[in-house]
């Protein structure tokens, strides 16, 4: 497939939550962006899925505003850039698919679309090539071709699909005969029975049909769509679709609206590796594990331990002689259950949320901006001690804060601040004082990252206590 006419665009949908992964997932950074099975992130790894300009174009990614400027961060980081749209509010999946196919006919009518969820990881990456060729032979005469996968067991977290009679001779293509929405676990065991595939929640179509298939079966979605798409804007370089038309639109899954309902839909059967890593024991099964089948990934370590997870990020954690357990340590939080009983980690987050410990549930320590990253490193009372890195090139919003002072002090590259009318450069090891009420901005002119630490004082420290006078960012 190499004529421009015959590439496939892919979107990656990437606006979701994933409370089942907390501590490391989180509404501000869910897990969708974080290195949870090797070094990047599985929207990293999705995304270099698709990289071959060969056959594809360069992908669209719908994600929600929140994480536009980290989504746009971490494309640029494994050199796949493409076009980011913003979803003003979560609608689910059916929404981002009418966007997704509204938009990919705007810049080729009627061409191939393959619509990846951005939290699952994929193995066996010429394995995954392979299941997408094979599908474009259904998706380019009409069919929405699913993905299914193999089941190694009866789980009711999963869709279903039978796969019927066999698409052009094609014993790994075939035609939907049924396709079943997460069934209850006795319904789960006769499918596995009887041959039933998983679904991977990743499509391949040609836009148009999609668009027919909405028309048909979800018109209400694909208006809403269409209008978001038509009367959406550019927005420092990420198109923001349209808030109240996009808002307008049902929440529902595209599994709902459109994929149990058509008759356009074929399967390929996946020889790849696959997880949707949908909770912590989901993890331990994809991942490489030692001799004892452990996982340990980050700062921790197993001793005369057997089958745990282990994830550290920053806090040495070490297991002694433990079975079957799940050990998740952030700077802030820690989480420690059976392995058994990780899927109830949904239900601890909504209780977090409902007490006194709503924060550790939305916030990492590590806050992201467009300007760089801060990483918390100590909070008492009227103080909070924070490290700043601020890339080359890019600076802080123009901003005072009534309520607090904050104390500068450099610890790599050199810093331009200004504050009111003065503007001074520091360099390593120099500091600044910004009074409460002051003006101030740091910018990083070098070409290193900028490093400092930040202390903040007085009577109330809050984020929240600022007023932006000026943001190259749009915040303000």
């Amino acid at each position: 497939m190499t004529d421009q006419r015959a590439k496939i665009t892919p979107v990656l949908l990437a606006g979701g939550a994933g409370s089942r992964l907390w501590p490391i997932s989180r509404d501000q950074l869910p897990k969708q962006f974080q290195p949870l099975v090797g070094r990047y992130s599985t929207y990293q790894q999705t995304l270099m899925r698709v990289s071959d300009r060969a056959l594809y174009n360069p992908p669209i990614v719908i994600t929600n505003s929140d994480f536009r400027f980290f989504a746009q961060r971490q494309a640029e980081d494994v050199g796949v850039g493409g076009t980011v749209i913003l979803e003003p509010a979560r609608r689910d999946s059916a929404a981002a698919m009418a966007v997704a196919a509204v938009f990919a006919e705007r810049q080729t009518p009627g061409g191939l679309v393959v619509a990846l969820a951005a939290d699952h990881v994929v193995l066996d990456g010429a394995l995954f090539s392979e299941a997408i060729e094979l599908g474009c032979r259904a998706a380019t005469q009409g069919h929405i071709v699913v993905f299914g996968l193999t089941p190694t067991d009866p789980r009711t977290s999963y869709g279903y699909i039978d796969p019927g009679e066999q698409f052009e001779n094609e014993a790994d293509l075939r035609l939907v005969t049924a396709f079943v929405e997460k069934p209850d676990s006795e319904t789960a065991l006769r499918y596995v029975s009887n041959g039933y595939l998983w679904n991977s929640g990743n499509f391949l179509f040609r836009s148009d049909v999609m668009i027919t298939e909405f028309r048909k079966y979800a018109p209400d979605i694909l208006l809403a769509a269409t209008h978001a798409v038509n009367e959406g804007e550019i927005d420092l370089g990420f198109f923001r679709l349209q808030k109240e038309r996009f808002e307008s639109s049902p929440q529902t899954s595209i599994d709902y609206a459109v994929i149990e309902k058509t008759k356009k839909i074929s399967v390929v059967r996946g020889r790849f590796r696959w997880s949707d890593i949908g909770s912590w024991d989901a993890i331990w099964e994809i991942a490489p594990k030692d001799a004892a089948q452990n996982v340990v990934e980050g700062d921790g370590v197993a001793v005369g331990a057997e089958g745990c997870l282990i994830h550290s990020a920053g806090l040495m954690t070490a297991v002694l002689g433990a079975k079957d357990l799940v050990v998740v340590a952030t700077k802030d939080a820690v989480l420690v259950a059976p392995k058994s009983r990780v899927q109830e980690v949904k239900g601890l987050v909504e209780a977090l949320r409902k007490g006194t410990k709503q924060e550790v549930t939305e916030r990492h320590t590590r806050v992201h901006s467009p300007w760089g990253f801060a990483d918390d490193m100590l909070t008492g009372d009227r103080f909070a001690v924070r490290r700043i890195t601020i890339d080359p090139g890019a600076r802080t919003s123009l901003q005072r804060h009534m309520n607090r002072a904050e104390h500068w002090v450099v610890v790599r590259g050199t810093a331009t601040v200004s504050i009111d009318d003065r503007t001074k450069v520091l360099t390593e090891n120099e500091s600044m004082y910004v009074p409460p009420g002051g003006t101030h901005r740091i910018t990083n002119e070098g070409r290193v990252p900028l490093e400092l630490i930040e202390i903040r004082t007085g009577a109330y420290i809050g984020d929240d206590d600022v007023l932006r006078v000026d943001d190259d960012y749009g915040k303000n």
